[in-house]
């Protein structure tokens, strides 16, 4: 801390270590839980960082004009035509150049969600079986010819003037194979038109999908870098295993181990094995929350060492949320609670004790910080954030694989599913909790 020569400080006075940040008279904010997949909410924030997200998105044009003035600081002295440009800086940032590019992007991405549903549409046997098996005998058929990889782009080629070729008049219950899964042939999407909006809910569930599977690897991603005491112990088992398995790649037979390989997601995307009793077996074993202990054991491991050396406790928070009418178990959100009724975000689980968003002006901005008023002396665990409770102790029926708890329009009579016995269950609500522990130096001064 620094010391002002032209300051006289008394001699009885005690400086303030700058640890202290939990006091009475501070607010201590903390980033929201995510939303649930399932809400229909758009004021809800999409990202656990600590900026308001009203603030943020309020700045983005400016904070894109002010990037596209500002000149790298890694710039080349050569010439700039000499200079080989990454795809990625390409072009400056700028409101107009991305405005223009993602219309762009948006009505020429339809082809490629089109490939993407037929591929899901043989993968899992919805054309019908004939048309599955004949990929499958194609595939195994290639894995016997390896080299016939080779004449693919032949092959995708005739393909394509194959399907384009003109239709035969005939009459529409007689369509042909080649007439059933003919492409777009519009060149791209019109503006607001149904193939446009397509395109856009496409690039929406892809984002989504993109965005599980990062929050999915990310958690185990650090035991690779050095961040914990496990990644030397990680290094040498895959190293050693590494120089054990080079002498034995010759014998290990490619063209069986692909075949089955490819084969593989067919036998287990086929309804009659998705329906088998073994299937249902698997999805009755409690693997949610087998996951949320194991996150629970990586966050422990995460701990430092004051952490250790300090009390730790929870804090728990409630998100509510309403079925829309006639929604009949989807249309779950928070801005169908009722006015009057408990709020999104509630810290007693009798549905009171509001919890206070910083959202900058108004009810309907969620901002991505609550305000909580810890005792002095404790804080927020930095190393882990919150996370839904799918054990769900706190009820005595238990949750479902979320961790939400259903219960009637008076958030009364509570069910692990959606519907039970008596009135439909409406109303919803699950348990987030985050870590917070003491620092007795903090409380000694406080």
């Amino acid at each position: 801390m620094a010391i002002f020569d032209y300051v006289d400080i008394p001699a009885c006075a005690t400086l303030v270590p700058p640890e202290v940040k939990n006091r009475l008279d501070a607010e201590v904010h903390t980033s929201l839980p995510p939303a649930s997949k399932t809400t229909d909410d758009p004021a809800l924030p999409s990202s656990q960082g600590s900026t308001p997200t009203r603030n943020v998105f309020g700045n983005l044009p400016g904070l894109l004009l002010a990037s596209s003035l500002q000149i790298p600081a890694n710039a080349s002295s050569e010439h700039p035509r000499r200079v080989p440009h990454l795809l990625s800086t390409r072009d400056p940032l700028s409101v107009p150049t991305t405005t223009l590019n993602f219309r762009r992007f948006i009505s020429r991405i339809g082809p490629v969600f089109w490939l993407q549903d037929r591929i899901e549409e043989i993968v899992t046997w919805r054309k019908g079986w004939k048309v599955t098996m004949m990929w499958m005998v194609a595939y195994s058929f290639l894995c016997y010819f390896p080299r016939l990889i080779l004449l693919l782009p032949n092959i995708i080629a005739l393909t394509i003037i194959i399907v384009a070729h003109p239709p035969s008049k005939s009459s529409e219950s007689e369509l042909s194979l080649t007439e059933q899964i003919r492409p777009p042939t519009r060149a791209h999407a019109r503006e607001g038109s149904a193939e446009w909006l397509g395109n856009i809910q496409g690039i929406q569930n892809l984002m989504g999908l993109i965005a599980d599977v990062h929050d999915a690897v990310v958690p185990y991603v650090h035991h690779l870098t050095f961040a914990t005491p496990y990644t030397p112990f990680i290094f040498t088992i895959i190293l050693l295993s590494t120089l054990l398995a080079l002498p034995l790649l010759y014998l290990v037979p490619l063209r069986p181990l692909l075949l089955v390989g490819g084969l593989t997601p067919f036998a287990f995307s086929h309804p009659l094995v998705r329906d088998a009793p073994l299937a249902r077996l698997l999805e009755a074993l409690p693997l949610p929350r087998w996951r949320a202990r194991l996150t629970r054991l990586i966050d422990d491991d995460r701990l430092k060492d004051h952490h250790f050396q300090s009390e730790l406790r929870e804090v728990e928070l409630f998100e509510n949320e309403r079925l829309a009418p006639g929604g009949e178990g989807v249309g779950w959100s928070k801005a169908n609670l009722k006015m009057g009724e408990r709020v999104a975000w509630t810290r007693g689980r009798d549905g009171c004790s509001a919890v206070t968003v910083d959202g900058g002006g108004g009810s309907d901005v969620v901002s991505s910080n609550l305000t909580f008023l810890l005792e002095p002396g404790w804080a927020f665990v930095e190393t882990e954030d919150w996370r839904a409770d799918i054990e769900a102790k706190w009820c005595e029926v238990g949750a479902d694989n979320s961790g939400w708890v259903y219960t009637n329009d008076a958030w009364l009579e509570p069910h692990a599913l959606p519907k039970g016995e008596g009135k439909a269950q409406i109303t919803r609500r699950r348990r987030w909790v985050r870590r917070i522990y003491l620092n007795p130096a903090v409380s000694a001064t406080s």
